[in-house]
């Protein structure tokens, strides 16, 4: 996958995205994603999710989608810049989300998810980025080579 979220958390009742540093006695050292990054604790009384952990709901009952790989289509379909407005209406966020995951369950997948989604995007692309994966068959082409390097 182009890019790792195991390091990257949201924090319930804060802003923003945080990397996470450490853990303590109390809790897990976090650093702001943002321009201007500040570390702080994040308490066992602070809910935080690790993006790597979520997914979005489709419309197969059994299957859902990890957000890395959300972020990796629109990634590869927007880049950079996202095709929403200054102020995106409730339409254009749905227009959005059609775009770029057709089969997301719209009865689960609430606005403010989208919403979400979006600037979440925008931070991890600015601060976290995504490198250029390599395809599996050069990867396998690779393992083979070492293999018979390591064979003589």
């Amino acid at each position: 996958m182009p890019i790792d979220l195991r390091q990257v958390a949201a924090i319930s009742g804060m802003n923003g995205l945080y990397k996470v540093v450490k853990p303590t006695r109390t809790g897990v050292i976090v650093e702001s994603l943002s321009d201007d990054p500040q570390r702080i604790v994040a308490q066992a009384r602070h809910r935080m999710s690790l993006l790597d952990e979520i997914s979005i709901y489709t419309t197969d009952e059994e299957a859902t989608v990890p957000l890395a790989e959300v972020f990796d289509m629109i990634h590869q379909k927007y880049g950079d810049d996202l095709p929403l407005s200054e102020k995106p209406s409730n339409d254009e966020y749905k227009e959005f989300m059609r775009d770029v995951l057709p089969d997301f369950d719209e009865d689960r997948v609430y606005v403010s998810d989208m919403k979400k989604l979006a600037n979440w995007y925008t931070i991890v692309n600015k601060h976290v980025g995504f490198t250029e994966g390599t395809s599996e068959a050069s990867a396998d082409d690779a393992a083979e080579e070492t293999k018979e390097d390591n064979a003589e």
